[in-house]
């Protein structure tokens, strides 16, 4: 059974930044981040692959920067520049070598003046 705990979320003025993180217990493969906006269907933020592979969605390009600690089974998403339309709340996820699937109990960003 996978735990996955976040942690980061918050307040921040337009511009800002934030990291999130997401500690995870047990086997886990590929990781990723998800957010979702009220009223909006989730959607992938970006992933990352136990080799470092990295894949983000066109929002999240050249602002975002997931990363992860496999020694730490950890996973972090330092994002910068937020704009008011990133306030949601952002779901980690994570993959076991069976096609597991299990995610976090969310953290809250909003981005406000």
């Amino acid at each position: 059974q996978v735990q996955l705990v976040e942690s980061g979320g918050g307040l921040v003025q337009p511009g800002g930044s934030l990291r999130l993180s997401c500690a995870a217990s047990g086997l886990i493969s590929t990781m990723g981040w998800y957010r979702q906006a009220a009223g909006k269907q989730r959607e992938l933020v970006a992933s990352i692959t136990p080799g470092g592979i990295t894949n983000y969605a066109d929002s999240a390009k050249g602002r975002f920067t997931i990363s992860r600690d496999n020694a730490k089974n950890t996973m972090y998403l330092q994002m910068t520049s937020l704009k008011p339309e990133d306030t949601a709340t952002y779901y980690c996820n994570a993959k076991t070598s069976d096609r597991s699937e299990y995610w976090g109990h969310g953290t809250q960003v909003t981005v406000s003046s």
